[in-house]
């Protein structure tokens, strides 16, 4: 067997699957307004492998979503998934959001485009053709009307972000696909068991979230 577990934490979604050579087993999750991914994520990976009558100690990696995201979902996500690896001494492994979401999309031609929110009218995305090969690399943008219109034929949106952008991108050949909105941690459980496979992993000691953009804080109003 080659059990991994895979925690999706970047957006808003908390997700958990267990996978098995690349197939899901279970999955647990939950999209809340607010982030109750400390409170629900420990819980969700003890209810993933009772489910599935797994032990712990039959793991033989965790699989984790490396950002961009959520400054907090992200920290949360990976610090479990490092602390598993440390005590159970088993491999971490990084997968790309935007690949985790835009895997949920099959299109035989075209292109797709997940967004990940970053307030205002600023994105995380990435472009990925019908097979998912990754055409242009993750970027941190302020949409406006003149956004990927460089990409000829159907352009598929995902992500939480359609609903502010499809005011802006009105091109025809854009296509807003309203019904995936966050990354699945079902949508790990291949790519975590190629990464597998190929021994692709990270270094469990100094691997940090993929943010994209520096962490700013604000004062709060008196």
């Amino acid at each position: 067997m080659s059990l991994i577990l895979n925690i999706e934490t970047a957006t808003k979604n908390c997700s958990v699957s267990l996978s098995n050579h690349g197939e899901v087993i279970n999955c647990i999750e939950i999209a809340e307004q607010g982030y109750s991914h400390a409170e629900k994520l420990h819980v969700f990976i003890e209810q993933v492998l009772l489910e599935s009558n797994v032990q712990f100690s039959d793991l033989e990696a965790i699989a984790v979503s490396q950002g961009p995201g959520s400054y907090t979902g992200l920290r949360i996500g990976i610090s479990a998934a490092k602390g598993l690896c440390y005590s159970l001494d088993i491999p971490l492994i990084a997968i790309d959001t935007l690949e985790v979401l835009a895997r949920q999309l099959q299109i035989s031609e075209g292109y797709i485009i997940p967004m990940i929110d970053a307030r205002r009218m600023e994105v995380y995305s990435a472009v990925f053709d019908s097979q998912y090969l990754k055409i242009r690399n993750i970027q941190a943008e302020i949409i406006t009307e003149n956004s990927f219109s460089e990409y000829g034929g159907i352009v598929h949106f995902v992500g939480d972000s359609t609903e502010k952008c499809k005011v802006i991108l009105t091109q025809s050949n854009f296509i807003f696909e309203d019904d995936i909105v966050f990354p699945s941690a079902n949508q790990m459980s291949q790519l975590s068991f190629q990464k597998y496979q190929k021994g692709d992993t990270v270094d469990v000691a100094y691997f940090e979230p993929y943010y994209l953009k520096d962490f700013m804080t604000t004062t709060p109003k008196k």
